[in-house]
């Protein structure tokens, strides 16, 4: 059975405009003369089934039977003997099915049906050559279906596309014919979606929500984008589109298995084996039926149910009401063994209107959210303190404003923003202390990372709260201290900001806040290349901490980052695991994923693959899982995947990290994944392709006057790029540039990097001499950095073959694939296996590549000058022929440009 993610493309008018996503269909379906297209309601089976026909090339007569033909004997064939009138037989057709209405017709008579089947079968045989549609065919009335399938069965010759909601291939051949190919039109990813909803103009977090809404059922989106209130943090209403849409589809199940599909609902996590013990063996059956209609995934053992589309789950829970929905909770609540979603479903299940019951439920909320707490299930530790501090009476108002600040904790640990929203309003319309409500909308900040669209509000909102106290003011300025180096770009006013705060703390004797100010403060100097970061640092080290922190935020997390930037990756890693131990104890998912992050940093610097790519794995895990922003994680797994494993999933994860960095205006890691992509493109061999990003990096950090160096390395991959494509001075004006900011900074670990990009342009100058000597000194200088080391030698590889010094190229590019296949580094290691490859003796003996008699005048007359379109003149060929030509002789010859390409064949001739 068919189900291919590629069904689906974008398709553009002549001015650019994107239309609506289109059906494109995939090769097994070629060359088959009958297709059963099947799908939920609003997958787009009709609009797949038009593009298909169209692809066929003949032209199409198209049945649409709706849910009034059903129960009406023929009239299937009554449309098909109107659309085709003009034949004789269709009228003949027609007036037979005429006397069928008759009162004295029986359907069951032979002669009849007989007449019935032998005149449908002379239609399609006489009919014009075409493409025979058939729509919605589960209201195919039950007579049609059965005279179209014998007719059809003599018409073997005919193409027949039929839609169906659902299809059950156990269930025998499809009426149109036995060998009919079954297709699953299957759902928009991500990407369509935001092609289909591109009127809209969504941003990627709204793309994102409504395709989890949706499940990628294209009309579902449409629905719900309708709705969508860009001012709005949080998901609207089903709209009554949406509703509709929804009510059909889960019209095609039965009552029962509504029934059950409304307890998966109210669950966070049904389980199967909870489901069938709420309604015994009949689950399984059920289940099926849910999973036939896609109304739910498939299944895999005693695994969650889980949604397609979460819109299916809130309009199942919609239609209760109050008192059946409690009464759910209750049974679900008896059925449940976890503790602490028996406690959930339990106080779900109480009538609020009844305080001492409020009291008690509250109480069993907060134990019960202490526990998930504890487990480190923090989603569901949010949603019970916030159930907690909700049904908390109001009278008691210390309890109640405890509960809340403990709901804004853990939603913020969770990332987990509309419940964070809530539980701070819960405080801040209470008549609280101005401590609480500062400390609520920090909170609420802290929770809120990149995707915070009011935070000048919020910000002077807290400040307001403040009312002048140096010590809450402290804590507000941090944060305005984060936003302005993240979010604003501005390193100089971020330091300002924390160099007051630390000020303000130490005036309220707050030692806490201002050794986190003073780490800020040491964060920022360094990146604009301060002296005193250092000395900054060690008196956020030197001070007490009295409260609780974000181990991120600490100086100690700062002081392995500083570890890290100056290739000390040790010392970085034995810092960073206790951080990370006390990270996973307190719950903090944030704190958790950027210590993991480090860590995949310290092991893959150090050479451990295998150690990065498992830090790398659950830090994007643990992202993915919550509503952090995929940036930081994205970052790090594109650097690890595209050294340690695979290109294309690294170039996956740089492209979704830029889109997220973009859309949260977050610049600091939009610099980052930027210059991941220039770099794995770099490493690709797609250096033109690599000068983009690269480039776009080097605006960002201008504009963000990042001065350090050694704080993002893309100065030398900005450089070799550069030189691929002939900008020669350019290269040489960073890199002198680069380096004498390094020396000035005492930022000696950038060196070596800098060296190999200058050996680059020394062998692109034709000095190969010079080259070698470079980056052999600069590889003796990185044997702590066993993968850097790697680099270095098959770059002198690269160079001692141009200077036509195979053996010592092929004893660089050896060692080079020793280290990268002993750390595990693969995409290298299969770099310098290539390399060795190229370095095998020419058949013929000679150590120069050899090139066909067609290359070689081809390059020659590249080298002197002459353009694509000229070559093409003189040797009588086509430009298309002269590009393939090039692309080869560039890749024996391991250049890049024609300027490297001349320097080649001018070695040749010596």
């Amino acid at each position: 059975m068919q189900d291919s993610a590629t069904w689906f493309t974008d398709f553009r008018e002549t001015d650019g405009s994107v239309l609506p996503v289109l059906p494109v269909a995939p090769d097994e379906v070629h060359g088959i003369r009958r297709v059963v297209l099947f799908g939920p309601p609003g997958i787009g089976k009709s609009t797949a089934a038009g593009a298909l026909a169209r692809q066929l090339g003949l032209p199409v007569l198209r049945l649409a039977p709706g849910p009034q033909d059903t129960s009406v004997p023929y009239t299937g064939l009554l449309e098909l003997a109107l659309a085709l009138q003009p034949l004789p037989t269709a009228r003949e057709l027609a007036a037979a099915l005429d006397e069928a209405a008759d009162p004295p017709y029986s359907p069951g008579g032979a002669g009849p049906a007989l007449r019935l089947r032998r005149l449908t079968a002379t239609v399609l045989r006489e009919a014009p050559p075409v493409t025979l549609v058939v729509d919605n065919t589960q209201w195919l009335d039950p007579p049609s279906a059965a005279v179209l399938g014998w007719a059809l069965r003599q018409a073997p010759e005919l193409p027949v596309i039929v839609t169906e909601r659902t299809w059950r291939p156990e269930a025998g051949g499809h009426w149109c014919g036995e060998d009919a190919h079954a297709v699953r039109v299957p759902p928009l990813t991500p990407g369509q979606v935001a092609s289909l909803l591109c009127a809209h103009r969504p941003d990627p977090e709204t793309v994102a929500r409504l395709h989890a809404r949706s499940g990628g059922n294209p009309a579902l989106a449409l629905a719900l984008a309708e709705a969508v209130d860009r001012a709005a943090q949080d998901d609207p209403p089903l709209p009554p589109a949406a509703r509709r849409l929804l009510g059909e589809w889960l019209g095609t199940v039965s009552e029962e298995a509504r029934e059950l599909l409304t307890l998966a609902a109210l669950d966070d996590r049904p389980e199967r084996e909870l489901l069938a013990r709420l309604v015994g063996p009949a689950a399984d059956h059920l289940l099926a039926q849910a999973e036939t209609a896609a109304l739910i995934d498939p299944g895999h053992g005693n695994g969650p149910v889980r949604f397609t589309a979460s819109a299916i789950g809130a309009e199942l829970t919609t239609r209760l009401t109050g008192t059946a929905r409690r009464l759910l909770h209750a049974r679900l609540a008896e059925a449940s063994y976890d503790p602490a979603r028996r406690d959930r479903h339990a106080t779900l299940a109480a009538d609020t209107a009844d305080p001492r019951a409020a009291r008690q439920t509250a109480r069993e909320a907060a134990r019960a959210a202490g526990h998930a707490r504890l487990r480190g299930e923090h989603p569901l530790a949010a949603e019970l303190s916030l159930l907690a501090a909700q049904r908390t009476p109001q009278a008691e108002i210390g309890l109640l404003t405890e509960r809340a600040l403990t709901a804004v904790r853990d939603a913020s640990h969770c990332g987990d923003l509309p419940r964070a929203r809530a539980a701070t309003r819960l405080v801040l319309e209470h008549d609280t202390s101005p401590a609480q409500r500062v400390g609520a909308l920090l909170t609420l900040l802290d929770a809120s990372g990149q995707r915070l669209h009011n935070a000048d509000e919020l910000f002077a909102a807290a400040l307001h709260e403040t009312a002048g106290r140096p010590g809450l003011t402290a804590q507000v300025l941090l944060r305005q201290a984060v936003w302005a180096n993240v979010n604003e770009g501005d390193p100089h006013r971020a330091a300002a900001l924390a160099e007051r705060s630390a000020g303000l703390a130490r005036t309220a004797d707050d030692t806490t806040t201002a050794a986190l100010a003073l780490t800020m403060q040491a964060r920022v100097q360094r990146i604009l290349g301060h002296p005193g970061a250092e000395a900054t640092l060690e008196r956020a080290l030197s001070l007490p901490r009295t409260a609780p922190v974000t181990v991120n935020t600490t100086p100690e997390h700062l002081a392995a980052r500083h570890a890290l930037f100056d290739d000390r990756p040790e010392q970085a890693r034995a810092t960073l695991l206790p951080l990370l131990v006390q990270a996973q104890r307190t719950g903090d998912t944030e704190a958790t994923v950027d210590l993991l992050r480090s860590l995949a940093e310290a092991e893959l610097r150090t050479g451990r693959c295998s150690k990065a790519l498992d830090y790398a794995h659950r830090a994007q895990v643990l992202t993915d899982r919550t509503a952090l922003s995929p940036a930081p994680a994205c970052y790090t797994s594109a650097l690890v995947e595209g050294t340690a494993r695979d290109t294309g999933a690294a170039l996956a994860h740089a492209r979704r990290g830029i889109d997220a960095s973009r859309h949260e205006d977050n610049k600091v890691f939009l610099s980052r994944n930027l210059h991941a992509l220039g770099h794995l493109l770099l490493a690709a061999d797609r250096p033109k392709e690599a000068l983009e990003p690269l480039e776009e990096v080097r605006a960002l950090e201008t504009r963000q006057q990042v001065r350090d160096p050694s704080v993002l390395r893309w100065h030398p991959d900005l450089a070799q790029a550069l030189l691929a494509v002939g900008r020669h001075d350019e290269a040489d004006d960073l890199l002198t540039e680069t380096h004498r900011t390094a020396t000035d900074l005492g930022r000696t670990s950038v060196l070596p990097a800098l060296e190999r990009a200058r050996a680059l342009l020394d062998a692109a100058r034709g000095d190969h001499n010079g080259a070698a000597r470079r980056l052999t000194d600069a590889a003796e200088r990185l044997h702590h950095l066993p993968l850097e080391r790697g680099r270095t030698l098959l770059a002198l590889s690269h160079t001692e073959r141009r200077a036509r010094r195979r053996a010592s190229a092929r004893t660089a590019a050896q060692k080079a694939a020793d280290l990268f296949t002993a750390h595990g580094a693969h995409p290298w290691a299969d770099a310098a296996t290539h390399a060795l490859h190229r370095l095998e003796p020419a058949p013929n003996g000679d150590d120069f590549p050899r090139l066909t008699s067609a290359e070689e005048r081809c390059a020659r007359l590249a080298a002197a000058g002459a353009s694509n379109r000229d070559i093409a003149a003189a040797l009588t060929v086509s430009v298309k022929t002269v590009e393939a030509t090039l692309t080869r002789v560039y890749r024996k010859l391991d250049v890049h440009s024609r300027v490297q390409l001349a320097h080649a064949i001018a070695s040749t001739r010596e």
